[in-house]
């Protein structure tokens, strides 16, 4: 049935005729933004050829049998990458624990395409979706790869690990019997069943696995500051995701989760909003990093005070407690030299609004310099793919352009003029061209 529906979703979507010809281009950038070197560099020639960058020149120069676009008076920058998203939800579409049980993986999927087109024409040609299920996000994965749908490169978790009762425990506050299988899929007690659902996740074509080692806000009873998976547990799972070189994402609010998770091995902390000068320590010492999805704290905040009833009062607890600190915590984590990579939590907020987290992030204290750096190299590096956020030869021609230059004002990242994925262009003057 899954791959039926998804059959009749591609063709509904799909790209106008299929992947682009292969054309060469040459993009005259007033001012470039690399990703690579500190400064700007201005009046500089980008060549690309299929869906690679071929050369970086100074000067405008025209190589024969290029096509030029124009963006000599705009700045020009790698396509933005944001290591925290969830493509196949979205919170914000009335109440959310109705939504939990009402809403199908049929739903979910065609959520998924609509998404991902949003978030590609907000500039964000990469993402690491970090939570959904697993054969849904696996199969857009494979879509927008092969051009059947038009969205951001995909680097996805799958169905959370999480214990029973946790942050990722769908039957909370439910009737288990209502719950999705698809969400319950990644319920593991023990490291055994951790060691065998690492296993299960890799077979299914997974890039990456997701663990919740502390409780939640987006769900219903469980303690943000409370570690819920043991110390075991954490262990089996970043053995064994390791041994299949599949890094590890722990979702952690509380200082201890944080804590445990990065001694024993996990790769990035997802929030943070309860870390500590330790924490920090033990973060920097380890090469953890830090992806702070600041406007989710925004939101779930704007969302308790103002319409308090669509999260529940165990939800809207939790977001005044947990929302306020974030961008606070930020400053402190940069300030202490832990490594960040720019992520929002897309799905608690509307999709296609993820570049309102470069501003909350400079509000926070954070460098320019550092927050557009965080979602260039600081997410490649995450990811684990050294051909996206760069504009150098060899990279993916991954490139975005906004009219005014978003180091002298970061809201600028919000009007992405310019986006061209992997060598086509997919918005142009600001409209989409998909």
């Amino acid at each position: 049935m899954k791959k039926t529906l998804l059959a009749g979703v591609a063709l509904a979507f799909t790209l106008a005729s299929g992947p682009a010809m292969a054309r060469d281009y040459v993009i005259h950038a007033g001012h470039l933004i690399d990703g690579i070197n500190p400064g700007e560099r201005s009046q500089v020639s980008i060549v690309v050829h299929d869906d690679q960058i071929t050369a970086v020149q100074d000067g405008f120069v025209t190589p024969a049998g290029t096509e030029v676009i124009d963006l000599s008076q705009g700045t020009v920058m790698p396509g933005l990458i944001d290591a925290h998203v969830h493509l196949t939800l979205d919170l914000t579409k009335g109440n959310a624990l109705l939504q939990s049980v009402t809403h199908s993986s049929y739903d979910e999927t065609l959520d998924g395409v609509g998404n991902a087109r949003l978030t590609l024409l907000a500039g964000f040609t990469s993402v690491r979706d970090v939570g959904g299920d697993t054969a849904v996000v696996v199969a857009l994965k494979r879509a927008q790869k092969a051009g059947t749908i038009a969205g951001p490169r995909m680097w996805v978790s799958g169905s959370i690990l999480s214990p029973t009762g946790g942050h990722g425990d769908p039957a909370n506050g439910f009737d288990p019997a209502l719950t999705k299988p698809g969400w319950q899929d990644g319920i593991v007690d023990g490291p055994d069943e951790a060691v065998k659902k690492v296993r299960e996740h890799f077979r299914d074509g997974v890039d990456l696995i997701k663990i919740v080692p502390s409780g939640g806000v987006a769900s219903v009873g469980d303690d943000p500051q409370a570690q819920l998976m043991t110390d075991a547990e954490i262990k089996a799972v970043v053995d064994t995701a390791h041994t299949l070189h599949l890094p590890v994402a722990a979702h952690a609010h509380g200082a201890q989760a944080i804590d445990h998770a990065s001694e024993i091995g996990v790769d990035s902390i997802e929030h943070g909003s309860f870390a500590t000068p330790t924490s920090y320590a033990i973060m920097k010492q380890h090469g953890t990093y830090l992806v702070p999805t600041l406007i989710a704290g925004a939101t779930v905040v704007e969302f308790a005070q103002k319409h308090p009833e669509l999260l529940g009062p165990s939800m809207a607890e939790k977001a005044m407690a947990v929302g306020p600190i974030m961008a606070k915590n930020l400053y402190a984590a940069w300030k202490a030299g832990v490594k960040i990579a720019f992520g929002t939590d897309a799905g608690v907020y509307h999709h296609g609004q993820n570049g309102r987290e470069f501003e909350l992030m400079v509000k926070a204290g954070m460098p320019v310099a550092d927050v557009l750096r965080s979602s260039f190299t600081g997410a490649a590096n995450l990811i684990g793919e050294s051909r996206i956020g760069a504009i150098r030869p060899g990279a993916f021609a991954d490139i975005v352009a906004t009219d005014k230059d978003p180091m002298t004002d970061i809201t600028e990242l919000q009007r992405v003029r310019f986006v061209m994925q992997g060598g086509r262009v997919v918005k142009d003057h600001g409209e989409p061209r998909i």
